[in-house]
């Protein structure tokens, strides 16, 4: 048995798309960020701080996305979604999945301030703003690779790919992406997949967002 702990739209839906990606179906655990299953001492026995994804696969637990993307993208080479060692992209793939949860970090601090804090400690505008400036230039950056490719390896599709499942469910509440032409396509792509469709079909509602986008409210 695969038991995936999840939260729709979290970070836990890189796992689950690329397990629908290799055709394992997982069963899935659902957590909520507001009722305190995520604090519960049998879930940080799982995930130490408590937070989602973990997978629990092959008889062990593994808990941070980027470690569980690389254990199935090992442990399955047969699906070709990995770059092993002494693969000309290697380097390039391993950059790619520390960028995508630099980016999620950055999205992370933005749903805090936005959606999370208030009395007593309210967010700040100037902190918002800087972050929402952050997440810009990681895009800015992605657009400028995805001008001459259609994924974030010259090769193709891989499982560096899936980690931005997350990023770019949550970037366009922050940031218009309208300056990114290369972004959109390449989110359109990703969303033409069968995989990524049937993960989206099991991921389930989101309970973050209220609204479309969210402006850097005045200081």
């Amino acid at each position: 048995m695969i038991l995936l702990h999840h939260i729709p739209f979290s970070r836990s839906f890189r796992v689950l798309w690329l397990l629908e990606e290799m055709g394992l179906r997982a069963e899935l655990k659902h957590y909520s960020i507001t009722d305190g299953s995520l604090r519960a001492a049998e879930f940080k026995a799982i995930s130490p701080v408590g937070r989602v994804p973990a997978l629990e696969i092959d008889g062990i637990t593994i808990f941070e996305s980027p470690a569980i993307i690389e254990y199935l993208a090992e442990t399955r080479p047969e699906h070709g979604l990995g770059r092993m060692p002494g693969d000309p992209e290697r380097v390039a793939y391993l950059e790619w999945l520390g960028f995508g949860e630099t980016q999620a970090s950055i999205l992370g601090s933005l749903n805090m301030q936005h959606l999370f804090m208030g009395d007593p400690t309210p967010a700040s505008p100037v902190m918002m703003k800087l972050e929402a400036a952050r997440l810009g230039a990681t895009l800015k950056a992605m657009d400028r690779v995805l001008a001459d490719r259609e994924w974030l390896l010259p090769s193709g599709f891989s499982a560096a790919d899936t980690m931005m499942g997350f990023n770019l469910f949550s970037a366009p509440y922050y940031v218009r992406l309208d300056r990114f032409p290369n972004v959109q396509a390449y989110i359109a792509q990703i969303e033409a997949r069968p995989a990524y469709q049937k993960a989206r079909e099991l991921d389930g509602q989101q309970e973050f967002y209220k609204q479309d986008f969210y402006d850097v409210p005045e200081a």
